[in-house]
């Protein structure tokens, strides 16, 4: 008969083609009044290949009481290849001494791993039951477990300084470092650029709008947006709606009075007001708006292709006319007014004020790449995966929800420090701010950067953009804001019976400690301790949207309004004019970067707007986790609740001659992974 200390243990390889290993697996089950020696498991006919189940029986020698962890350990065999292993689970049964002794079917534990493990991390343990606080844990070898998984992971991943004063990244000097838990294959489409490279070698001025429409007529004739955007690029209402539903939609906010430093009056606006409408009503009425880019004022300049750029601080004053559309109604090139820095009306040449509405549109895709898309999701998400890592074990269900959201965060962006934004990288040889402006504008901005900017409510109300009409980012992200709101809420429900418990939950402040410590450091904006879970599933959904909506906004975006160069250009190439009546058509062409840096950028664009063929949809997960009853319920919840957003955008877009598909979470991936 067996003994009551003898266990049947399963060990499950996952089915990969790649998970199975040569690796000796040593097995240890930890109970709460003792241990097992280590046993191996694959020994004689057992093998730890692909999708394998490899049984063993565990004798304990004393009692062990109820098994509280199993302790994995992998060590290479002589004459083999190290290779890593991806175990899916092990499962643990205690064997009862026969008929009347116990139940039947005695209870089978599972101890999910779900996860690569390699011979360099010693001994690793798994856990069984379900996610818990540190405060609702009754066994102090599982509080101690915690603490060790947390201290390993403290030694193994450490933060580094990218730029100062803004999130920090993780420390890595090559991509093996970050494991293969880290680490992700993208799978993306073909993209058909080879044409473009016939172009490299063109480092000169375009010669005219003829050539941009050749090239166009290759790279952007089958984009639907982009012949829309080629249309319609020096029409007033167009700039005005890309303001609110292009790839930038986040610097427009109303304003009731006007700027000191803008250089107009109520005389010089008068025209472009409805007639018996004054500036003083209509700054009433809130329906003027700013662009301002202060951030962009007196930032060094790149050189490109031997050649100095030029950059402008713009302010641009747009209206909210009868007619229900934003135009620009004034263009201030430079921060500071004064003689020669003119100030561009609608009424003055079209060569002049097309030139103004360009410039601002350079200013803007500075701001657009470092600040809307790589500072406040790349960098978001990064900040936010360290943190995670560090200071929240896995059994922490807050752990859990993130992870799939930011887990892709350090490898991409990684990626991103080594080329993109890397010496000979297209922000060196291709954009206005190169590399000798980035760590300031990137610092300037994480200075400037508040909590509620990133709080999508927040921030639509206090930019005044929420009401607008034609204001399609501003209505998709509400929706589907408030859709993973009420999942967040929910989540937390399940683990914190009240604010108290929140309070109490030392691993969350601390994270939250972490990522003011190494992420915010300039913003008290940023909860400094979290006393409520309404404040906790705030600060989940900012992460969470930011990772994966806001990046699909901004990022899947792009290529869209960039393929017609003019209305997005990534440079200057002649100093901005200090006077009206300066330029002609001809001349227009010689302001925008060269040919070769036209098409450097386009490539880039491309690449980066290309979503990947295995992209996982928000809010759909592949961890084991998320498939447990309470976990399932509210993952179907969320789901079905994106599904009719998605529905009802799809109908919406259907109906408008330029759709705007990017917040439909059928497009949206659930995390930042290109």
């Amino acid at each position: 008969m067996a003994s009551r200390r003898e266990f049947e243990v399963t060990v499950y390889t996952s089915p990969g083609p790649t998970c199975g290993t040569f690796s000796r697996l040593w097995l240890s089950l930890i109970g709460s009044q003792g241990e097992t020696p280590p046993i191996t498991v694959n020994e004689g006919e057992r093998h730890l290949v692909s999708g394998s189940v490899c049984p063993v029986r565990v004798q304990a020698n004393r009692p062990l009481g109820h098994v509280v962890l199993v302790r994995l350990r992998l060590e290479i065999q002589p004459n083999l290849p190290n290779l890593d292993w991806h175990c899916s689970r092990v499962e643990v049964c205690r064997l009862t001494e026969g008929p009347g002794s116990g139940p039947e079917d005695p209870e089978i534990q599972v101890f999910l791993c779900n996860r690569w493990l390699q011979t360099a991390d010693g001994d690793v343990e798994l856990r069984s039951g379900k996610l818990c606080l540190l405060q609702d844990e009754t066994e102090e070898k599982l509080k101690q477990q915690r603490v060790r998984e947390l201290q390993r992971q403290q030694k193994l991943i450490r933060w580094r300084v990218f730029v100062d004063g803004t999130p920090q990244c993780i420390a890595l000097d090559n991509l093996s470092e970050l494991g293969p838990n880290l680490n992700y294959k993208h799978k993306s489409p073909v993209s058909n650029t080879h044409y473009l490279k016939g172009f490299n070698t063109r480092a000169e001025a375009w010669k005219s709008f003829t050539e941009f429409e050749m090239v166009f007529s290759h790279s952007g004739n089958e984009n639907s947006v982009a012949r829309f955007v080629h249309a319609h690029w020096t029409e007033d209402w167009y700039f005005g709606y890309q303001c609110l539903n292009g790839c930038n939609p986040l610097l427009l906010h109303q304003i009731r009075t006007l700027p000191p430093n803008l250089s107009v009056t109520s005389d010089t606006l008068q025209p472009f007001l409805p007639e018996g409408s004054s500036l003083h009503r209509e700054l009433q009425k809130g329906n003027l708006y700013l662009l301002d880019y202060a951030v962009l004022d007196d930032i060094p300049t790149n050189m490109i292709n031997g050649k100095q750029s030029y950059m402008s601080a713009p302010l641009c004053l747009l209206h909210l006319n009868q007619q229900g559309q934003l135009v620009p109604i004034a263009i201030q090139l430079q921060q500071s007014p004064g003689p020669q820095n003119p100030v561009f009306l609608p009424s003055d040449s079209r060569c002049d004020w097309l030139l103004a509405k360009m410039w601002v549109h350079c200013a803007d895709f500075q701001c657009h790449q470092l600040i809307s898309h790589y500072l406040k999701t790349h960098m978001m998400g990064e900040l936010v995966c360290v943190a995670t890592l560090r200071q929240l074990p896995q059994v922490h269900p807050l752990h859990q929800l993130l992870m799939p959201h930011v887990r892709t965060s350090p490898q991409i962006n990684f990626g991103a420090r080594v080329s993109l934004l890397a010496p000979d990288g297209v922000f060196d040889k291709a954009v206005g701010c190169g590399l000798e402006a980035l760590p300031i504008l990137l610092s300037r901005s994480s200075k400037r950067m508040s909590y509620r900017s990133l709080c999508v409510p927040d921030d639509l109300s206090d930019r005044g953009v929420d009401k607008l009409p034609q204001s399609y980012y501003a209505e998709d992200a509400l929706r589907v804001w408030n859709a993973l709101h009420r999942f967040v809420v929910s989540w937390v429900d399940l683990y914190y019976s009240g604010d108290h418990e929140v309070q109490q939950d030392s691993e969350l402040q601390q994270w939250l400690s972490e990522l003011n410590t190494h992420g915010f450091i300039h913003n008290s904006s940023f909860p400094q301790v979290f006393l409520s879970k309404a404040e906790v599933s705030k600060f989940i959904t900012m992460i969470i949207y930011s990772c994966s909506a806001l990046h699909a906004a901004v990022n899947f975006s792009q290529l869209d309004f960039a393929l017609w160069m003019p209305n997005c250009p990534s440079s200057m190439m002649r100093s901005p004019p200090k006077a009206k009546g300066t330029v002609t058509e001809d001349d227009i062409t010689s302001f925008l970067p060269d040919v070769n840096v036209t098409l450097r950028v386009l490539t880039s664009l491309t690449v980066l707007s290309q979503p990947a063929v295995d992209f996982v949809p928000l809010c759909h997960y592949r961890e084991p986790v998320f498939r447990d009853g309470a976990h399932r319920r509210l993952v179907e919840e969320v789901q079905a609740e994106l599904e009719v957003i998605s529905n009802d955008i799809s109908k919406r877009n259907s109906q408008l001659e330029l759709p705007y598909p990017y917040l439909c979470p059928r497009r949206i991936d659930n995390s930042v992974a290109i």
